[in-house]
């Protein structure tokens, strides 16, 4: 039987645009795999044209608040659609960096302390030595990404402004200088060790991460054999205690200053990695032996309920 997949795709986060062009490449690869696709740009009708449409299996391509911090999959536990990646529980904690990381860190996971502090207040004084970076709690894409150099008398006034949408709470971490790394996890396996590299950027950014060219893939990492060995085992330690199912991937930064035994810190495990072109995950995926087409059926196939 073929199967039919729903690809929710779009929303109204900030995420739509990156949304939009990951749900395309899905449903088209998807079509090509043989399933038969039905493509939603999702409204907040959603629960009324899944219940109409009664797909076998919804494939979630949606990004950011609403389509990855658990509220879509609980609409589509309850109405009883299987769907991939994770789960109500593990997709609300991963969406918020700060829980995210306290659990990570009593599975071992090397993070670092975090200063939780309203906007404004981060705008008035540097609250930590310089340099170091200003994250939302619960944004993705690095939407909100703000990193305050040594040579900056005074933080961010971005925080101050009355467009910032990104929460009145931010999240505040020293600097860690070095290397991009990203480490992929498909089902209960870690796959190849990823190495992200931007030229004219300070870091991977919205830009770096979705224009044509904006960043290169090394893969597998230009890295020793015990730092991928470290990196895959954080990604897989925080994959399995955050609950993730599916496809997730992890993002780090390593200084490598000091040689082999340099700082390797998690940053954050994406629950909904993007699937566009330019998307890391199916870069990641091609490396360990998978297509695009072979990766999203893997995925179609593992989808559920109860995740």
């Amino acid at each position: 039987m073929t199967l039919h997949v729903a690809v929710l795709l779009g929303g109204f986060s900030s995420e739509r645009p990156v949304s939009l062009n990951s749900g395309k490449a899905c449903a088209d690869a998807l079509e090509a795999e043989g399933f038969r696709v039905s493509r939603i740009d999702v409204g907040h009708d959603i629960a009324q044209v899944l219940s109409e449409l009664k797909p076998d299996v919804a494939f979630n391509a949606l990004h950011g608040p609403f389509g990855e911090d658990g509220a879509i999959q609980g609409l589509l536990e309850f109405l009883q659609i299987p769907y991939t990646h994770s789960g109500v529980l593990a997709s609300a904690l991963a969406m918020n960096k700060v829980k995210a990381k306290a659990i990570a860190r009593a599975a071992g996971v090397p993070v670092l302390d975090t200063l939780v502090v309203n906007r404004r207040k981060a705008a008035e004084a540097h609250v930590i030595p310089a340099p170091y970076v200003v994250k939302p709690i619960a944004e993705g894409s690095s939407f909100g990404v703000l990193i305050v150099r040594e040579d900056q008398a005074h933080p961010p006034q971005e925080l101050h402004g009355a467009d910032w949408g990104f929460g009145e709470e931010v999240m505040i971490e020293r600097f860690v200088a070095g290397r991009e790394l990203t480490c992929a996890v498909m089902g209960d396996v870690a796959l190849p060790v990823c190495e992200i590299t931007t030229e004219g950027h300070a870091f991977y950014d919205y830009e770096s991460k979705y224009l044509p060219g904006g960043s290169k893939h090394v893969i597998p990492a230009e890295i020793s054999p015990a730092v991928t060995k470290r990196v895959q085992e954080a990604a897989l330690a925080a994959h399995r205690a955050i609950g993730c199912r599916g496809v997730s991937r992890s993002d780090f930064r390593y200084d490598d200053r000091f040689g082999e035994g340099g700082e390797l810190v998690w940053l954050e495990v994406n629950t909904q990695p993007g699937m566009t072109a330019t998307s890391l995950v199916p870069d990641i995926a091609r490396a360990a032996g998978h297509s695009f087409g072979e990766l999203l059926s893997w995925m179609v196939r593992d989808a559920s309920c109860k995740r």
